[in-house]
């Protein structure tokens, strides 16, 4: 059973890794941030104060979602394997 729960913890955190590396793209890609960082003629308007202000957001939440919904999915298949009565042994369970 740890080895299950250790694998759906390691998938979680990958998942999570690529929540946030997604959700940085995107918000990179916006035309908003474009205008905030590709700025007007050499430099004129260029707003860096979007890298520490909103970047760390995206981040967080690009990463927070995806660990929640496998938090969630978790939790469910838990209270779903104790109703089944355990729902079988593995190669893993020791």
């Amino acid at each position: 059973m740890e080895h299950r729960d250790s694998a759906a913890g390691c998938g979680c955190c990958a998942l999570s890794a690529v929540g946030a590396a997604t959700a940085a793209l995107a918000w990179a890609s916006t035309d908003r941030t474009r205008r905030h960082m590709g700025g007007g003629f050499e430099g004129e308007d260029t707003d860096y104060t979007v890298l520490v202000t909103e970047l760390p957001l995206v981040l967080a939440a690009g990463a927070a979602l995806p660990a929640l919904a496998c938090a969630v999915l978790l939790l469910w298949m838990r209270r779903r394997r104790r109703a089944t009565g355990g729902g079988g042994t593995s190669e893993f369970d020791e």
